[in-house]
């Protein structure tokens, strides 16, 4: 079964595909020049202490963004079970 979250309450090494980014303006150009965009496959690779900022393998590289912008990325993830 398919289900639509946000990245921030994806766990480590949780894989994913990118559906919506839900934010406009500077913040939303930002996060899409990264390469964040919609249909791109993502996975957890970790988080800070804190847990902030997380870390995701996209493409080919490592990327960190901080928790405010993780909060308008929607995934779609697999439930297990």
């Amino acid at each position: 079964m398919k289900t639509v979250i946000k990245m921030r309450e994806m766990s480590d090494n949780q894989e994913g595909i990118i559906k919506k980014i839900s934010t406009t303006g500077e913040m939303g150009r930002r996060i899409r020049e990264m390469g964040v965009v919609p249909d791109t496959w993502i996975q957890i690779q970790g988080r800070a202490p804190l847990k902030d900022p997380v870390a995701i393998k996209i493409r080919d590289y490592i990327l960190t963004l901080r928790n405010n912008e993780a909060d308008h990325i929607l995934v779609e993830i697999d439930e297990p079970g």
